[in-house]
């Protein structure tokens, strides 16, 4: 069973048809939305500031997302994807963006709508992704633009991709 806990007067609220992984911790000042997923060993901890998600995102397994107290806060928007082993601290991710496995999006940094950071990437402080580009490396620089047609129907598709793969878990409870 997930654990899914107060803290300071704040209960999670987790919106309809929600797959929540039986190991994920969802702690504090945290909304998701309809439609999300939330993978094994996830870690979404809203104890210090507020974490905001959108519908039809996925938080895959081993993602840690958290905030600074009084500091920052975390927005992700509509139809992302969070790899495996993300951390997001006090980040902006904004609609259609997928942020790659094992990287780093550090606070007050904004993924711009249908943009893309490579696995691995370290994106700091502060750093502003434009809509439609890919950014990679450490730190994470700009590596090239995308139509944005493309890149909202490859971001897309990986978030309806994950709603499939919760599916397939709610179908056995």
């Amino acid at each position: 069973m997930a654990i899914i806990k107060s803290v300071r007067g704040f209960t999670p609220q987790i919106g309809k048809n929600c797959f929540i992984a039986d190991n994920a911790v969802i702690v504090g000042d945290v909304i998701i939305g309809d439609n999300c997923s939330i993978w094994f060993s996830a870690v979404i901890r809203g104890d210090v500031n507020s974490i905001r998600i959108g519908n039809h995102v996925n938080i895959q397994d081993g993602a840690v997302l958290h905030t600074l107290y009084q500091k920052s806060t975390i927005l992700i928007g509509d139809y992302v994807s969070v790899g495996h082993n993300v951390t997001i601290h006090g980040a902006t991710i904004r609609d259609y963006a997928l942020v790659g496995m094992g990287s780093t999006v550090l606070d007050h940094a904004e993924v711009g709508e249908g943009s893309i950071v490579a696995a691995g990437a370290l994106v700091l402080s502060k750093t502003v992704i434009a809509p439609n580009t890919i950014w990679a490396g450490v730190p994470a620089k700009f590596v090239k633009e995308m139509e944005q047609e493309q890149s909202i129907e490859i971001n897309q598709r990986i978030a309806h991709n994950y709603e499939m793969y919760a599916s397939w878990y709610q179908q056995e409870e």
